[in-house]
């Protein structure tokens, strides 16, 4: 399905309930799955990663396919890893089956996890036979990525003997492991993370119920809007000021371009203040899922700045950043924006008809994975839609 967007008045007032987090979701469904007794969780994500999960652990399927949800196939790599004398085939998209996952499996084959590659050595499709873990020191590449380091976090207190992980190189995304980490000791895990190394002894999930806060990634296109609104008032809901995701700094981006951000009533409010000199360099590396809106904003202003920390990006729903250098390259010609089935390519670009006039979004339904009312949204902010 293609869309053609655009904004009569680039005056974008409105109170938007954002979608919860996908990262908290997809974390809590494992220590749900892993925990001895039942509990209840509360405004769980309703994208298609998140669905895709919670499809695959109620499963009784021996082959699993999870599409192109990359955090699903790793976090499964690890959970189905321990289901004790269970066989299964994990597979995916042909997009999942470029995606590296040797970091992963290497490091599950240190515990004694049975893993094989079916197709091409080092990425999906998997064959894994479920064991009983054995713990150790093990050590992981952090510059690959974090998600791998969570997948096996998530399982480490099952892991007879506990485990013990020295992170090696730059750590990316470091907010999603402490993340990981936070939720495990809402469920009554202790954990300790000194320098380099996180050690987990063995011990068990204690039972707690959870309300899910909303997604500051979401919130991130709507700092975009604002940023290229000509006024605005934006009332965003269902955010923590406190919140344990890593892209709240979102915040400190954005104001430099224009943005003003303040949480009133539990309510997070956007209004437009006078821009300030963005940094000459910006590192990303503990945030990388806001480049896309980044850069595009950027672009459009004609801010020249050197963006670093963006390397896991290439292995992404697509190379984001290729991706995104096509589509802008485009914007003086041609109005038609390809999506690559990516969710954030179709959310970054869309903000950029308040400058460009009527855009052309193509596939644009791949929003789904991480924000299903994304257009809905929009909507309810002035833009005009229409197939």
């Amino acid at each position: 399905m293609n869309y053609k967007i655009s904004h009569p008045t680039k005056a974008v007032n409105c109170e938007i309930d954002l979608p919860s987090s996908k990262s908290i979701s997809n974390r809590l469904l494992i220590i749900q799955a892993l925990c001895k007794e039942k509990f209840e969780l509360q405004n769980i994500s309703d994208s298609d990663d998140t669905k895709c999960l919670q499809r695959a652990l109620l499963s009784k399927e021996n082959t699993i396919d999870v599409g192109h949800a990359g955090t699903s196939f790793r976090f499964l790599t690890s959970y189905l890893s321990i289901q004790n004398g269970d066989e299964y085939i994990l597979t995916g998209s042909d997009r999942m089956k470029e995606r590296p996952i040797k970091e992963l499996v290497d490091s599950l084959k240190e515990l004694d996890a049975e893993i094989e590659y079916i197709e091409e050595e080092n990425f999906p499709p998997l064959k894994i036979k479920g064991v009983k873990l054995k713990g150790k020191r093990i050590k992981i590449d952090g510059s690959v990525s974090s998600q791998f380091i969570s997948s096996i976090l998530l399982v480490s207190p099952t892991i007879k003997g506990g485990l013990e992980i020295e992170i090696k190189g730059d750590l990316v995304s470091k907010p999603f492991v402490l993340m990981t980490l936070k939720l495990m000791s809402e469920f009554g895990v202790n954990w300790d993370w000194t320098e380099n190394k996180i050690k987990i002894v063995e011990q068990n999930y204690l039972s707690e119920k959870y309300k899910v806060e909303s997604d500051w990634s979401a919130a991130t296109f709507w700092f975009q809007i604002a940023s290229l609104s000509d006024n605005c008032n934006i009332k965003l809901n269902g955010l923590a000021e406190n919140s344990i995701q890593g892209d709240k700094k979102v915040r400190n981006f954005f104001k430099n371009l224009g943005v003003e951000s303040e949480f009133v009533n539990n309510q997070l409010i956007l209004t437009k203040i006078p821009e300030r000199t963005f940094p000459e360099k910006v590192d990303l590396i503990e945030t990388p899922d806001v480049y896309p809106s980044l850069k595009c904003t950027l672009f459009v202003k004609r801010i020249s700045t050197e963006i670093s920390g963006i390397q896991t990006l290439k292995d992404k729903e697509t190379n984001r950043i290729s991706a995104v250098e096509n589509e802008m390259k485009k914007l003086h010609q041609s109005k038609i924006i390809e999506t690559y089935n990516d969710h954030r390519m179709a959310m970054s670009f869309a903000p950029l008809c308040l400058k460009y006039g009527k855009l052309q979004i193509n596939n644009a339904e791949v929003v789904s994975k991480s924000y299903p009312n994304f257009w809905e949204d929009l909507k309810k902010g002035g833009f005009k839609i229409s197939f």
